[in-house]
């Protein structure tokens, strides 16, 4: 092994599935993830599957930490789920496995096919106490309220992101992202992006948003 292999970080494999829909920046959480990954010394891969991201459908992305060779989270393989959205959170489920971490905001936007009453949406409750029941631990909040909060609704992605640095299941610490967040944010909105961050991180720290096997 040579002097600069045995400075490079170790890390077990961690696969991270992000699922959300248009305009509620999934993709620019797993981004800002991904380059806190390589900031810490890791080598994240990172994929993105926009689908009709422009049109509000699903958005799904990866990030992959470890000695894993590929970017593909397969059905049973997700680590850690980031569900943004309640109904795209829980057909995540088929992603995860006894052990999964899924951190998921209940907040519901509703497609167009239950908007003009071609389909009902399911019960956000039942659905997650679906997934409770399945998964190793579910951490589920109003990442949209704490946004609003922060004073920008767009911010989901900076809430659930402050979230998932709380666990401490990530092998860097939440200073790592929060560089990361600085140096992107338009000055306009990093004091609310910054504020949202935090507030998920306090919302992971309240015992009654978790539920556990």
């Amino acid at each position: 092994m040579t002097a600069a292999e045995n400075r490079k970080p170790k890390t077990e494999n961690l696969r991270i599935f992000f699922t959300g829909v248009g305009g509620q920046g999934t993709l620019l959480a797993s981004r800002v993830l991904g380059e806190a990954a390589l900031a810490a010394g890791l080598n994240p891969l990172v994929s993105e599957t926009h689908g009709m991201a422009q049109r509000g459908g699903i958005v799904v992305s990866t990030v992959i930490l470890g000695e894993l060779k590929s970017p593909i989270i397969s059905l049973g393989e997700a680590d850690i789920v980031l569900g943004f959205e309640a109904l795209e959170t829980f057909r995540a489920l088929d992603r995860c496995q006894a052990g999964t971490l899924v951190i998921a905001n209940t907040a519901a936007i509703v497609p167009y096919p239950v908007a003009i009453g071609q389909a009902q949406y399911p019960e956000v409750a039942k659905m997650f106490e679906l997934m409770a029941a399945q998964v190793g631990s579910l951490l589920a909040f109003d990442a949209g309220a704490c946004a609003r909060e922060a004073g920008s609704p767009l911010a989901v992605n900076m809430v659930l992101l402050g979230a998932l640095a709380a666990t401490e299941r990530l092998p860097f610490a939440a200073e790592a992202i929060l560089e990361v967040i600085r140096a992107r944010t338009n000055p306009k909105f990093l004091e609310s992006n910054l504020k949202a961050f935090k507030l998920g991180e306090a919302a992971a720290r309240d015992d009654g948003n978790w539920r556990r096997r």
